[in-house]
Order: C-alpha cells, then sequence, then structure tokens
C-alpha cells in the first residue's frame, strides 16, 4: 500500500528535510553575503579613495608570527637612532626656476628735467635700483610662412645659347606637400589632443577663436597623414630595438572604434601596451588591435626572448620563448578590495584579508629598500629576505583556501595568487626583475585618461595612427624630451631625409639619441 500524504514523518524524513534547509539557508546566505560585497565595493569605487596605500595605524597586523619567520638568531640587535634635520630656505629658489626663459627688460626713470633735488635743487643721482619678475604669457598666435623660392637663368646664355640653364634655389620638402599643414602646426594638433587631452573638436573651437577655419576633419587628415607618413618609420624602428631587450612590460586597455568592420560601434576593440623595463632605453609602444586574443602579443613580440611582465590575463601564455612574470601589484589590490567591503563596524586588523595584504605589504617594503641597490645585490638580498616571506604566504593561501568561499572577494584573491603563484615568484630570478607591472599601468595611464576627453576613434585607421602618435610621444616623455619641440623637430627632418627607411638615420632622430638638439630637451631645475 502506498504511504498516505497526510502521515506524519518519520524522523529520519525530519533529519533529511532539515539537513536540506540548513544546506539552503547556508547556500542563500553566502549568496547575500557575496551581494553585499559586491554592493559596497561598486559604493567603495564610486565615492571611496582610490588610494591602495595601508594606513599603518589601521593596519599593524601580528601574521603568522612574522619574528620567528623573518628573524635571525645570528642577527645583532639594531641600534637605536634618532635623526634629526632642519630644511634652510634657499633665497631667490623661486627666481632660479626661471633662468630658462627669455627675459624684456622694462627701465623705468626721472625724465632729465625731474632729477632735481626738491629740497635744494641740486642734481639727482642714481643711488640704486629695484627690480621685480613677473611671468608673462604670450597666447597662441597664427601666421602665415610664404615659401617663396627664386628661379635663376643666365642672360648671356638666353642671348647666345640654343640651350640656357635654368638654376633654382633649394627650399625644404613639405611635411604633407599640397596641403597648409606645416611641423609645428602638426606638432602643436597631436600634443594638444595626446598630451593636454584635446579633442578635435575643441581644437576646432580654439582655432576659430584665433580667426583660423579648420574643420576637425583636416585636422584629423592631418594627423593621420604625418602619423602613417613619418612617424610610423619611427616607431617601427623603435619596435626593432625593442625586441632586442632581455626584460619587457605588457598590458592592454579598451578602445572604442565606431567604424570597425564586422563589429558594432559598442563593440570594445584593444589598445596593447608594450615597455621596455629598468634596463636600456625607455621604449613605449603602443598596437592597435580589434580583439584582446592572445596571438597579438604573439605576433607582436616574435623575435624577443626573455622576461615579460604582466597581469593575470591568460592570453600572454601564447607568447613564446618568454618567462612570465606575474605583478603582485595586482595580487595585493584583491585582498585590498576584500578589506575595503568589509562593514565599517567589523575590526579589519584580525581580518584574512588583512592578513594577506600584510603579507604583500611586506615584499613591497623590500622593495623599497632594494631600489637604488645592484641588480646582482638586489637578487641576493630578495632570496634571503623575501624568500621566506613568500614560502610563509603560501603556507597560508593554502590554509586558508579551504575555509573560504571560493567566490568571495577574499577567495577570488586567494585563488589569484595560487593559480599564478609561478608567475609572481619569477622575479627571483633575476636582480633586474620588478616585483609589479606598475611600470607598463603608469604607460598606458595617460592613454586611459586622454580616452576620457575623446571617447572613441572614428576608424580603425585613426585607431593605428592614434597609436603610432602615443608611441612617439610617451618614448619621448620617457626620454625627458618636449613632446611639442620634438615632434616638430621630427617633422621639419625627416622629410629632408634622402632614405628616410635607413636605420642609421633614424636612430640619429630616436627619443634617446644623444644627437638630438638641446631645444628639444626639458629643463629640469
Amino acid at each position: 500500500m502506498e504511504k498516505q500524504t497526510n502521515a506524519p514523518l518519520t524522523i529520519e524524513e525530519l533529519e533529511e528535510r532539515n539537513a536540506r534547509q540548513e544546506q539552503q539557508i547556508a547556500e542563500l546566505t553566502a549568496k547575500l553575503k557575496w551581494y553585499e560585497e559586491q554592493v559596497r565595493l561598486a559604493q567603495q569605487k564610486r565615492f571611496g579613495a582610490s588610494s591602495e596605500k595601508t594606513d599603518p595605524d589601521q593596519m599593524e597586523l601580528n601574521l603568522f608570527n612574522e619574528a620567528e619567520v623573518l628573524a635571525s638568531s645570528g642577527t645583532p640587535e639594531p641600534e637605536t637612532e634618532t635623526v634629526t634635520y632642519s630644511r634652510k630656505k634657499t633665497a631667490g629658489s623661486r627666481e632660479a626656476k626661471l633662468d630658462q626663459f627669455p627675459v624684456e627688460t622694462v627701465v623705468y626713470e626721472l625724465a632729465e628735467g625731474e632729477r632735481v633735488c626738491a629740497c635744494c635743487g641740486g642734481a639727482l643721482h642714481e643711488m640704486s635700483t629695484e627690480t621685480r619678475n613677473e611671468i608673462t604669457v604670450i597666447p597662441a598666435e597664427v601666421k602665415v610662412v610664404r615659401h617663396v623660392r627664386r628661379v635663376y637663368a643666365c642672360r648671356r646664355c638666353e642671348r647666345e645659347e640654343i640651350r640656357t640653364p635654368v638654376v633654382t634655389a633649394p627650399m625644404p620638402k613639405a611635411v604633407y606637400p599640397g596641403s597648409l599643414a606645416s611641423p609645428s602646426i602638426l606638432a602643436h594638433v597631436m600634443s594638444q589632443k595626446y598630451v593636454e587631452s584635446q579633442p578635435l573638436y575643441r581644437q576646432e573651437q580654439q582655432f576659430a577663436r584665433l580667426g583660423l577655419t579648420l574643420s576637425r576633419q583636416t585636422l584629423a587628415n592631418w594627423m593621420i597623414y604625418g602619423a602613417d607618413q613619418w612617424l610610423s618609420l619611427l616607431t617601427g624602428r623603435m619596435h626593432e630595438h625593442l625586441l632586442s631587450q632581455d626584460i619587457l612590460h605588457a598590458d592592454e586597455t579598451t578602445l572604442q572604434v565606431l567604424r570597425e568592420p564586422g563589429k558594432s560601434a559598442e563593440a570594445q576593440s584593444y589598445l596593447w601596451l608594450y615597455r621596455t623595463g629598468r634596463m636600456g632605453p625607455a621604449i613605449v609602444l603602443y598596437d592597435y588591435r580589434s580583439t584582446r586574443g592572445g596571438e597579438h602579443p604573439r605576433q607582436f613580440l616574435s623575435g624577443f626572448s626573455g622576461y615579460l611582465h604582466v597581469d593575470g590575463y591568460a592570453g600572454y601564455h601564447k607568447v613564446k620563448k618568454v618567462t612570465l612574470v606575474g605583478c603582485w601589484a595586482h595580487a595585493r589590490r584583491k585582498f585590498d578590495e576584500a578589506l575595503k567591503v568589509l562593514p565599517a563596524s567589523q575590526d579589519k586588523t584580525e581580518t584574512a584579508a588583512g592578513q594577506g595584504l600584510q603579507f604583500c605589504n611586506q615584499l613591497f617594503a623590500i622593495e623599497r629598500e632594494l631600489k637604488d641597490v645592484a641588480p646582482e645585490e638586489r637578487q641576493r638580498i630578495r632570496l634571503e629576505r623575501s624568500q621566506p616571506v613568500l614560502d610563509a604566504y603560501l603556507a597560508w593561501l593554502r590554509a586558508q583556501r579551504s575555509r573560504t568561499l571560493p567566490k568571495s572577494l577574499l577567495g577570488q584573491a586567494i585563488t589569484y595568487s595560487l593559480n599564478q603563484w609561478n608567475k609572481l615568484t619569477a622575479f627571483l630570478k633575476d636582480g633586474c626583475l620588478e616585483i609589479d607591472n606598475n611600470r607598463s599601468e603608469r604607460s598606458i595611464k595617460p592613454f586611459v585618461i586622454g580616452r576620457k576627453n575623446w571617447l572613441f576613434a572614428n576608424t580603425p585607421r585613426g585607431a593605428k595612427a592614434s597609436a603610432t602618435v602615443y608611441s612617439v610621444i610617451e618614448t619621448a616623455k620617457e626620454n625627458g624630451l618636449n613632446p611639442f619641440q620634438y615632434l616638430k623637430y621630427l617633422f621639419e627632418q625627416l622629410p629632408q631625409l634622402a632614405d628616410p627607411r635607413d636605420p642609421e638615420a633614424l636612430d640619429r632622430l630616436l627619443p634617446w639619441s644623444p644627437s638630438l638638439p638641446l631645444t628639444v630637451r626639458v629643463f629640469k631645475s
């Protein structure tokens, strides 16, 4: 016989139902905590401080018994030393910073008839002078430079000879034949957009206020021509120098291109960044691609072998013949986010997120002390001091993984470090390597800031031109050059080269070339 539906449940059935309900409650509670985390994280990103610096008064953690892990019985106690200093104000330091600028002197003096003493009527003589300095700004002005080329012929040959020789005076080649563009206006438009983040429609309005009618379409055509025709020669040579290095950094960010074939206007494209490390010439290159596929860095870095600093993106595994070096700033940031979303009433000094953050802080503290030491010494001290911290951190990660919800921010932070462990510990292999990929993030930041102003690129060709111009400008800045003056110099010199693809000629124009004139360099007081 079938059991009646209204019959009382047995103890076993009640226990089973209770177990199911407890499991459901646990799952719902975990999901609720995850949603609460996401809400607090969104609020923190929107309204909270963006800095990831740790407050030393808030995060004094006694984790994993640091003294037992790091202390050495053979190391003597450091002596307590009190350091005091005083800062002396240098007289005239403000004026000293003005030495690089031209000076126009205006002298105020009494007329001859006024140089008479009001007391006795005697002649007045110059006793001293009083001086004050003012900074005067000359606003941008537009002028037309008319290039007139004289053509000469011989009168005698005209009269007596069958053939008359004609001699034409030499004249510099135009940067953009058939247009009104000059080296200075090309450099100005590019530096305004890619250094000062001024979109072309604002520049169009600025030129209109100066009385010059230039459409944004014309400005865009000038920039694309200058990038394709001239600056791409330089970035191609910079690419060759980049591939010859031993250590590189890479990163990527999104870019919206409105008229990309096969994609909607809302779809995201990508700007990839590649740059050199702390050794060798400072080279920063951007590469526009329509997707985030790992084949793009593999293609761009073809021929490179060495260490590549990256974040946690798996696409970089497609790059051949490289050792990937992970970023501890990314690992630390995840614990920082997990800490920031905790309820305000909770004591953060006793949390697992705080402990994970402190492990990362110790590694960064060691790196700050090693900032100016030689690579060989840096590697030795890392093995001596950073390796024990890494060993303790790995043991802590494995212990925490089993007691942390994987989808929580803390669980994601722990999983990230464990999954990236081989890359995160690769910085121990060479003293020239860095503990993070912040060098790339700093180099990609100007593009991210500029993107907030001009928002998108219109066509793939415009996006490629933007990548080229950014490459030249950011490399120039890294090498201490004035972007406008350097671009102007390039647009003056490149059209005059006998062979614009000659590597030796291009090397003399590269941002780190010692043959560049002083006029393109930034004055440093």
